[in-house]
């Protein structure tokens, strides 16, 4: 009996490891069908834009994730001269938003740009900026604020890199208060750095992009006052497509900026029209 019941149990487990090899090699000979119910992953799209458009961007960006969900825009900000130097180097950027339209024009002189892409998408605008807690009132005193006594130190962004910054030294040179406040003034790497230099209080009034001040993480913190646009060159703001695999994301990506979805929620944050 005892001799029976083993063989029994030997039959049993050679076809038991019978019918496993056969499951194991059908497995093998049919396709996994989990990679077909996976979704593909969106594209990615590296934007490098001015520091300008940093909250009008995200809400920018979000809608297009909404339109186009096969498309994922990751967006690096800097100072326009900083990421123009960035690209002149190798940066792997594939769209360049940039507060001087200059900047893509000479990307594109170089060769770095799809031919015929540079675009051109708002008009640039400044202003002073201080917090709500401050005894200065631009808003009163417009760009003489910036004389005031009180005033120990004024923020920009660096001249020598960011357009905003070149604007803002124009501005009080027409206005005729730079030599007033020219040791007052601090530099930062981008004006959105000169922004938080006014917020943090490492200065007490900043020149700005109107566009910053405006934004709803901004705009309950502080007062500002638009200083005139005959105060300083007019800013163009364009871009320019550049040579990567990526050029129909970032042609898909232009098209939204410049409808008018994306003109409108440009103009919401502060920025003017090409036709100003």
């Amino acid at each position: 009996m005892t001799r029976w019941r083993s063989g029994i149990r030997a039959a049993v487990a050679a076809i038991l490891v019978i019918v496993a090899g056969l499951l194991f090699a059908v497995r093998l000979r049919s396709p996994d069908p989990s990679p077909r119910q996976r979704p593909p992953a969106p594209l990615p799209l590296r934007i490098a834009a001015a520091s300008d458009l940093r909250f009008a961007l995200e809400e920018l960006t979000a809608g297009y994730r909404r339109t186009s969900p096969m498309v994922s825009p990751a967006v690096t900000y800097g100072s326009s001269g900083t990421l123009y130097a960035q690209i002149l180097n190798g940066a792997p950027f594939d769209l360049f938003m940039s507060a001087d339209i200059e900047y893509p024009r000479q990307i594109a002189m170089r060769g770095l740009a799809v031919a015929d892409t540079e675009f051109t998408y708002a008009v640039g605008r400044l202003a002073v900026w201080v917090t709500t807690s401050s005894p200065l009132a631009p808003e009163q005193s417009g760009m003489q604020v910036l004389a005031d006594a009180r005033v120990r130190h004024v923020a920009i962004a660096n001249p020598a890199t960011a357009p905003y910054g070149r604007a803002a030294e124009a501005a009080m040179r027409k206005a005729n208060v730079y030599e007033r406040v020219n040791m007052k003034i601090v530099l930062g790497e981008n004006v959105a750095q000169a922004l938080q230099f006014v917020q943090s209080g490492a200065a007490d009034v900043g020149v700005i992009a109107l566009s910053l001040a405006v934004a709803p993480p901004v705009r309950d913190t502080g007062r500002y006052w638009p200083i005139p646009l005959d105060l300083y060159p007019r800013m163009d703001q364009g871009g320019v497509i550049l040579k990567t695999d990526a050029v129909d994301q970032a042609r898909g990506f232009r098209t939204y900026l410049l409808s008018d979805v994306g003109r409108d929620l440009l103009k919401h944050y502060g920025f003017y029209g090409l036709d100003h």
